[in-house]
């Protein structure tokens, strides 16, 4: 964002297979299989389908070389009937595995936690500066012959950073946060620069919302300043089913979007996987418009803000309050933790501003009293970003509630939207409160969807947050099936994270500030984990739910 209008951040043009991304190329949608890789039927009727709902580019897990032999059968069976949708190959610990795709894919997604090194342990490891330029030197050696392998096949390759599966030695030397997920990826691009391998995109994942962003935003800036413009893939992993995974993954992606990073995207939700391209396309399409939107106008006053602004506190909204939620009609009845702090007749009563805002109307605001801010600007994010800058500029400390109204929308679109919207206004730090009208939603709709999204930054805990994988080949039970099943026994429960993971491979990492884990460890075995500790290994399926609930209460936190 140049000022409050939109811009786009600039990139090299990649391509995968007939597929060019980054550039003057519109914003790519993808997905991923769930089946076997070795399930050649399953996997070629489901690519097909993920591709009639609109991705450009398909994903399958190779865990070995096999399944990355077999890619080259789906591709050649896809081609046969008509379809010639790219395919990448998704590599875990084994490298012989991505030199194998590189010839049998359009794309291989490597993961510098453990291209070269070894798993994690969670271990503390010490390097003198000799020491770890050797550990840079092995990059190289194991990176540049898979480069030139990419490159005589005119194969495309992603790098991508999971936050769960960060490499000790990384986290030992940076730490497990945004610096230490910037350089486990920069590691990686310097090599590819090297080399003059430029076909190259780039993702950095997170379950946590506010970690995600603010780690992408760091890989851009680091990008930026070593004269690199590769094109980058956003997604929330891990982000859920229902009103959570589509919330969640549209406050992430749609902050990003609107600043004008990202060139791919995918939403991974927990649930049948063409489920996510309707998502994808409402959220890519409705987070750009503000491209060619009408100019925004006004004094940048700071560019982010440093944390929460402050403003002065009326009751239950500014000041140190939490954000709070409006909603609710006359006769609306609402009790516990989704009971909203303001009714909308309330809310009715105050002033109303109209983003963008003149000097001579942020002057006009009365001040110390709650103000509601809206805006009908296509670009939602400019507008509202650039009435708060006049606020600021004009001395007003006024607590505001951002209001968005939508109307003739699906229920999905009204969540996505409204996430896409509300979103960013709160990882920005500009909202004391939200609310969200709808003619699709019920009033105990509207506001769940209000507490959904605060819970998605983190900065409003009121339900059990479940962190939860898309389900994919790798996969050890039915994640669909065993995520309602674990939220069925668990939804009770306030304020504890709780991660469902198909498998090893991201979980515990994944699950780094999750409570509790329940993670696939073996057809019809879970393993228990508390924290980043496994404590029960290997549990029969049909046991473990049972298990994992007798876990929290041993633990004392079964309120």
């Amino acid at each position: 964002m140049e000022g409050f209008d939109y811009s786009r951040r600039r990139t090299v043009e990649v391509r995968a297979g007939r597929v060019a991304i980054g550039g003057d190329n519109p914003v790519r949608l993808q997905s991923m299989t769930n089946t076997s890789t070795m399930d050649t039927d399953g996997s070629v009727r489901q690519s097909a389908q993920l591709a009639a709902a609109g991705s450009e580019l398909v994903r399958l897990t190779a865990q070995g070389v096999r399944e990355a032999d077999n890619i080259g059968v789906i591709s050649s069976r896809l081609r046969e009937a008509g379809v010639d949708v790219p395919l990448v190959a998704d590599i875990h610990f084994n490298p012989r595995a991505a030199f194998a795709a590189a010839v049998t894919a359009d794309k291989v997604r490597i993961n510098p936690g453990n291209f070269v090194d070894p798993g994690r342990v969670f271990k503390k490891l010490e390097y003198t500066d000799e020491e770890y330029a050797a550990e840079l030197q092995r990059i190289d050696d194991a990176l540049t012959p898979f480069l030139e392998l990419c490159r005589e096949n005119g194969t495309a390759i992603r790098i991508g950073v999971n936050h769960g599966s960060l490499s000790d030695r990384i986290m030992s030397r940076f730490g497990d946060n945004p610096a230490g997920m910037t350089e486990s990826a920069m590691e990686f691009l310097r090599v590819c620069r090297k080399r003059r391998f430029d076909n190259v995109v780039i993702s950095i994942k997170a379950s946590n919302v506010g970690l995600m962003v603010e780690t992408v935003r760091m890989l851009a800036d680091a990008m930026a300043a070593e004269d690199m413009h590769y094109p980058i893939h956003l997604g929330v992993t891990e982000a859920g089913d229902g009103e959570d995974g589509r919330v969640k993954s549209a406050v992430g992606i749609a902050t990003l979007l609107t600043e004008g990073i990202g060139d791919t995207i995918r939403v991974s939700l927990s649930e049948d996987p063409v489920n996510e391209l309707p998502v994808a396309r409402m959220l890519a399409d409705y987070s750009l418009r503000g491209a060619g939107a009408p100019h925004i106008p006004g004094t940048l006053h700071g560019s982010r803000p440093n944390g929460r602004r402050r403003s002065r506190s009326h009751g239950a909204i500014g000041g140190d309050n939490p954000p709070a939620v409006a909603g609710g009609h006359e006769g609306y009845v609402a009790e516990g933790e989704m009971k909203p702090d303001f009714t909308a007749d309330e809310v009715a009563a105050w002033p109303v501003l109209v983003a963008p805002l003149s000097d001579e109307e942020a002057e006009a605001v009365v001040p110390g009293q709650p103000v509601v801010l809206t805006t009908e600007h296509p670009f939602f994010r400019g507008a509202i970003r650039q009435a708060m800058h006049q606020l600021s500029v004009h001395g007003k400390d006024n607590p505001v509630m951002i209001r968005v109204s939508y109307k003739g929308l699906t229920p999905e679109q009204t969540m996505v939207y409204a996430a896409a919207d509300l979103g960013p206004a709160l990882l920005d730090g500009f909202a004391d409160g939200i609310q969200v009208e709808s003619d699709s939603l019920s009033d105990s709709e509207l506001i769940s969807l209000a507490f959904a999204i605060l819970q998605s930054t983190r900065q409003r805990i009121s339900r059990t947050e479940y962190i939860s994988c898309p389900s994919c080949g790798r996969t050890m039970f039915d994640l669909q099936q065993t995520l309602a099943a674990v939220k069925a026994a668990t939804s009770s429960l306030k304020g504890l994270k709780i991660g469902v993971m198909g498998c090893v491979v991201n979980g515990p990492g994944e699950m780094a500030d999750a409570d509790y884990g329940y993670v696939g460890a073996g057809v019809g075995r879970v393993s228990l984990y508390r924290g980043k500790e496994c404590v029960r290994k290997n549990i029969p399926a049909e046991e473990a739910v049972d298990a994992l609930t007798a876990l929290i209460k041993s633990d004392g936190r079964w309120t």
